[in-house]
């Protein structure tokens, strides 16, 4: 006898494929998202290799610098701070590396000290990259073979699985939706201080070159100026009053540098008690003069709030295109001005001159 299938049979294989193909789509897409979120955190381990390797090398500056300087103090100094933030960069690299479940590359806890052997270091930021550039590839085409064979998959169900494939991309637009939240977070935490909450440095100098690129249409060159801020006597806070009483210091002149600029304006964090106010249009000198003399006095009204006593504030101030013609110079310009302020009693404001 001749089988022939009725509309039971073509109904229950019909729903058995259904089911296979959606079980098989599920445990593909899970597994997608998987890969995304490797390739996510090999991203970030990534991003703490390069922020070592550029402490590294600014270590490996200062070693050049000391060896072709007369001034040993000030560069033994450079040298320390350079180390320490090298060694902290490592600490943040290794809570990543060691907590990852994979078979990576672990970092000891003797690399991360400040006085490890740099030769070490180099070895072992070596290794790292080269394993996890490996697995964040690795991660992409797992994920894009896995991605062909979903798209396989559906090509076959489609008669199928129409109403399961929306209920699919639905789930798949929630979760590309989350993963794009959480990739903003981490570029906003990449670009921001964590504790003030101001722009850092990255972000600092990629603002700076927006606006000088946008300026560069007009026919008039827009006039961009640099405060560069350092708070005169803020180690003393941290040796005498403890580090939470500084941290407290640095949020509230954070947020009171942030309240007296213009909205248009960045105020970042530059690294420990530094801030740098970029402003991003002015006029004369005398509105800059404003601002310092705004920034100055919310140093003292911080300093007066939480009854600290001897906190204040050196300004160097240079402007593009008169008289740094070059922008990428314009902080530099304006840290070395702020150097001749502290050299000439602190406290104080200065602008930056072509000798500078």
């Amino acid at each position: 006898m001749r089988f022939r299938p009725g509309p039971a049979t073509i109904a229950s294989a019909s729903f058995l494929c259904l089911l296979i193909g959606l079980l098989f789509l599920a445990l593909q897409i899970k597994t997608i998202f998987s890969d995304q979120l490797k390739q996510e955190y090999s991203g970030l381990v990534l991003e703490g290799i390069e922020r070592a390797e550029s402490a590294r090398s600014l270590v490996r500056l200062w070693q050049q610098q000391a060896d072709n300087s007369n001034t040993q103090s000030q560069q033994s100094e450079g040298y320390r701070r350079a180390r320490a933030d090298l060694a902290a960069r490592l600490a943040s690299l290794a809570a990543l590396v060691n907590s990852s479940p994979s078979a990576a590359p672990r970092i000891p806890q003797s690399a991360l000290s400040p006085d490890a052997n740099l030769d070490d270091t180099d070895a072992l930021l070596a290794v790292e990259s080269v394993y996890w550039r490996a697995q964040r590839n690795r991660d992409s085409v797992d994920a894009r073979t896995r991605i062909t064979r979903v798209a396989h998959t559906l090509i076959v169900l489609s008669a199928l699985v129409f109403g399961a494939l929306i209920t699919a991309l639905g789930m798949y637009a929630k979760r590309t939706r989350q993963l794009a939240g959480e990739s903003h977070k981490f570029e906003h935490a990449a670009l921001h201080d964590a504790m003030t909450g101001l722009p850092n440095r990255r972000k600092l100098f990629a603002t700076l070159a927006e606006t000088v690129a946008g300026s560069e249409g007009n026919s008039k060159r827009r006039k961009i100026a640099v405060l560069y801020v350092d708070l005169d006597g803020f180690k003393q806070v941290n040796d005498s009053l403890g580090h939470h009483i500084g941290d407290k210091f640095l949020i509230a002149v954070s947020r009171r540098f942030r309240q007296t600029v213009r909205v248009v304006d960045v105020v970042a964090r530059f690294g420990g008690d530094e801030f740098v106010v970029l402003v991003r249009e002015f006029s004369t000198n005398a509105e800059l003069e404003a601002i310092a003399q705004r920034l100055i006095a919310c140093v003292v009204q911080t300093d007066e709030q939480m009854g600290v006593g001897f906190v204040r504030a050196s300004i160097g101030i240079a402007s593009f295109p008169d008289p740094v013609e070059d922008y990428h110079h314009l902080v530099a310009v304006a840290d070395e001005t702020m150097y001749q302020v502290k050299r000439n009693g602190k406290n104080g404001y200065a602008f930056a001159t072509r000798s500078n």
